[in-house]
């Protein structure tokens, strides 16, 4: 299953971009940037997922957001977002895991 540990290299490059661009949110202390990167990150990751994975999966992380947030506080509204789909992720890499056992 080759195919399947391609999938899940892909899931982990764009688990740590999305790390990445959180680091970078916080030290720069521009959480709109942040969210602006999040959400074209979002699009070529549900791409990405489309390529490797195939389309019902790019789909569901496609329409995965996070929900209400009343924090006021934006960056800890950036990290709620990102982590929602970052569990995403990382439960799909799973799935794939266990499909090549």
């Amino acid at each position: 299953m080759p195919q399947n540990q391609s999938a899940i290299e892909m899931i982990t490059r764009q688990i740590d971009e999305v790390n990445t661009i959180f680091k970078q949110a916080t030290q720069d202390l521009n959480t709109v940037r942040g969210q602006e990167r999040v959400k074209a990150w979002k699009k070529r990751t549900g791409e990405l997922l489309a390529q490797h994975i195939g389309p019902k999966d790019a789909q569901r992380f496609a329409t995965t957001s996070p929900g209400p947030s009343f924090s006021n506080d934006l960056v800890e509204e950036l990290s709620d977002e990102i982590e929602v789909y970052r569990t995403f992720l990382q439960t799909l890499a799973r799935q794939l895991e266990q499909a090549k056992s």
